[in-house]
């Protein structure tokens, strides 16, 4: 079975809302929030969230959806310290459609995006340690810069930047 990628669009905004609780109880490493935090949010505002990053240049969110429902995420930002980088960020894929191609098709929805836009260098971190993610994203085209930093929020967790051409 294949999945569509796309932006996504206003009317999303409850499958995404069901997508992120996913994703911070599947995996709570890899995102900055935590479960309780998404959830106590108020919908209204986060289907505001959705609506903006649905449109224009400078943060968008691509989502996977197979069968009805959304299978995957990934979400790009404009760099604050580099014109030309776009950041991405919330990449995830449900375990049921993990080495499938999904993660391949977000990540490339984000490229297209940002080439579109005039940022022609991609950007993610991952949670050293998280040796399967580095690997898939190795398969990307995405190679280790060498550069660590700290954890946003989980100061005791270190991240790896890896980067690649959009």
């Amino acid at each position: 079975m294949t999945a569509t990628v796309r932006r996504v669009r206003p009317e999303d905004a409850a499958r995404m809302r069901a997508l992120r609780l996913e994703m911070l109880a599947d995996t709570p490493l890899a995102f900055l929030e935590t479960l309780a935090e998404a959830a106590a949010f108020p919908h209204a505002e986060f289907a505001d969230r959705v609506a903006r990053n649905s449109v224009g240049g400078f943060c968008a969110q691509f989502v996977a959806e197979a069968d009805g429902r959304l299978v995957g995420h990934a979400g790009g930002i404009a760099s604050p310290e580099e014109a030309k980088l776009t950041v991405i960020f919330a990449v995830y894929v449900t375990p049921t459609r993990r080495g499938t191609g999904v993660l391949a098709e977000l990540v490339e929805g984000v490229a297209a995006w940002s080439r579109d836009v005039g940022r022609p260098e991609l950007l993610l971190e991952v949670v050293v340690g998280n040796d399967r993610a580095v690997r898939a994203y190795e398969r990307l085209g995405f190679v280790d810069t060498g550069m660590r930093v700290v954890h946003p929020t989980i100061p005791v967790l270190t991240e790896l930047q890896m980067r690649r051409r959009a």
